[in-house]
């Protein structure tokens, strides 16, 4: 009984605890920039967010594998992970991108047409990119910033958020509770987490709301098709999306600086 209580417990406080993680981090990496650029707004621009992921992402795989051991599950089978099915899941994955964009793309133009008004799309050309967000950094600097974010952000991000809020957090979940709530409770503690995710302050609460659909819509997804493997895809697509253009910065520094 003991042993249950504490799973429970993990199914919420795991994905608090990433939240917790990931603020902390988007503070220590708001401090530091604002040690070389004085001035720089919180939270710190998402190409720099990506970073501070790294060491987040590694310690929630951690604890993650060692829950899962402790209740004699591993990764493969929490994954669902078939080399024959990749494909299939590859397939499922874009269309789940296409599925969820589209309330996801909606709850934020409603929002900031709440925000705005009939000034809703002139508006988020400044809502979503802030220049005062981004630190003056040396081109050389931007490039491994923008390397390493890359090559690190969408391969190891999407796995582990699917884990903690769909895989281990829904899932122990809906042993206890109405899936209803299952869904419901990682879509809502995912959507917090983008509030460090945020492009500039003024988009926090489209962010919040934008990912509490897509959160849902992924929570439906596992639901009924018992699969993390075609999330992992999907999510990561969207991620690799997100961090690509962080390799035109270096590009662009350079060419402001001659």
């Amino acid at each position: 009984m003991q042993e249950q209580r504490r799973i429970s417990g993990w199914a919420v406080g795991l994905p608090l605890l990433r939240v917790a993680l990931v603020a902390t981090a988007s503070a220590l990496t708001w401090l530091a920039i604002n040690g070389i650029d004085p001035g720089v707004v919180f939270p710190p621009p998402p190409v720099i967010a990506v970073i501070a992921m790294l060491p987040v992402n590694l310690v929630c795989l951690m604890i993650v594998t060692r829950l899962l051991r402790r209740e004699g599950r591993t990764l493969r089978e929490l994954f669902a992970y078939e080399p024959r099915r990749i494909a299939s899941d590859l397939c499922w994955g874009l269309l789940w991108v296409v599925v969820m964009y589209l309330p996801f793309a909606g709850a934020i133009i409603l929002v900031v047409w709440l925000q705005h008004g009939d000034r809703v799309f002139a508006a988020m050309e400044t809502v979503f990119f802030d220049p005062a967000s981004i630190p003056a950094l040396d081109p050389a600097v931007w490039s491994v910033v923008a390397i390493v974010g890359v090559l690190t952000f969408a391969p190891l991000n999407a796995p582990v958020e699917e884990l903690v809020y769909r895989g281990y957090a829904q899932g122990a979940l809906a042993r206890r509770v109405p899936t209803f709530v299952a869904i419901v409770v990682p879509a809502a503690i995912f959507a917090l987490q983008h509030v460090w995710y945020a492009p500039s302050p003024g988009a926090v609460v489209a962010f919040v709301c934008a990912f509490f659909v897509w959160g849902v819509g992924s929570g439906l997804i596992y639901r009924f098709q018992r699969r993390l493997m075609p999330l992992v895809f999907a999510h990561g697509l969207v991620n690799l999306v997100f961090s690509l253009p962080a390799l035109a910065i270096p590009v662009l520094v350079a060419s402001i600086g001659a």
